[in-house]
């Protein structure tokens, strides 16, 4: 069995589901709130309830059980790899393609394609849907992602994320046209609070999160950019643009009902860029995705309108 500890400083008078979400990133918290249940987590050697709140200088123990073998399908599903080696699969995952496996998303999921690839050789430390997943994209997100083939590598890839070492650089087309050539957003995001499914920068208990952008090209209603994440939280982009009036073009959840452009299945975001120290040799390693058809297709369709 795999072990956690650390011991709380700053985070006194905090949930421990709560804190534990923080510290474990690639976990869920939902899966924490079970093994804190299950008596897998300790506080000063003593289990807990999910309510405990943390006093300084306690000292919280996870020992993780043995992964599930994943009772998923394998599927033969083409990869587009960027990179592989023993120790990790950095792929380019195409639109429409779901990360792992959920409710109404149980096979065609980038997951029953990597269970095939890797057979056996996928980090068991998120569970037996997500074997190997570090971090996700939106369905309608494409691009580069790193999937981890055995725990060590998972582990680095989790602190690393954790320490926001990762460098993350998105291309997008916005809605409207951007004043500055350059600019930071930095607004904390959390559940949204009427709307469950949706994130927002109004949330009461918003994470921090710290977007950078720029403009690549403007297209008079629209304007191509490129953004770069210090920090990985949940449609972080789609909400950090909608958040200053210039929602992704094709976001039907955060920007206009609907599409100009009804063709293109969802927000134009492309994870072009990722960035990291290998988890064996600690060297930095960097990958780039090449933009999707759709994606030139639909940018050189505005800049001929724009002329």
């Amino acid at each position: 069995m795999n072990e956690f500890i650390t011991t709380v400083e700053d985070e006194a008078g905090e949930r421990i589901d709560k804190f534990l979400s923080e510290e474990l990133i690639d976990r869920s918290r939902s899966f924490l709130q079970k093994l804190i249940k299950e008596q897998y987590v300790k506080v000063n050697g003593k289990p807990v309830k999910s309510s405990y709140r943390l006093i300084s200088g306690d000292l919280v123990c996870i020992l993780f059980p043995e992964p599930e073998r994943p009772n998923i399908a394998a599927e033969n599903i083409l990869l587009n790899i960027l990179y592989e080696d023993d120790d990790i699969i950095v792929v380019n995952k195409p639109k429409q393609m779901v990360v792992h496996p959920a409710p109404g998303h149980y096979s065609g999921t980038l997951v029953n394609a990597l269970l095939y690839h890797c057979q056996d050789n996928l980090s068991g430390i998120n569970g037996s849907l997500r074997p190997g997943i570090v971090h996700r994209i939106d369905m309608d997100t494409t691009g580069s992602l790193v999937i981890c083939k055995n725990d060590a590598a998972h582990q680095s890839l989790s602190a690393q994320l954790k320490n926001h070492s990762i460098h993350r650089v998105y291309e997008a087309v916005v809605h409207g046209n951007l004043k500055e050539e350059t600019g930071l957003i930095n607004a904390p995001i959390g559940r949204h609070p009427t709307e469950r499914k949706k994130m927002s920068t109004l949330a009461k208990n918003g994470r921090e999160a710290v977007t950078h952008y720029r403009v690549l090209e403007r297209f008079g209603n629209f304007t191509y950019i490129q953004c770069r994440l210090e920090t990985g939280r949940t449609h972080q982009i789609r909400v950090h643009m909608a958040s200053i009036g210039h929602p992704l073009l094709g976001d039907l959840v955060y920007g206009p009902k609907k599409c100009p452009f009804p063709k293109l299945l969802g927000q134009t975001l492309h994870a072009k860029t990722l960035g990291f120290l290998h988890p064996k040799t600690g060297e930095y390693v960097e990958f780039t995705a090449p933009l999707p058809d759709y994606f030139t297709n639909l940018v050189g369709k505005l800049r001929i309108n724009s002329e």
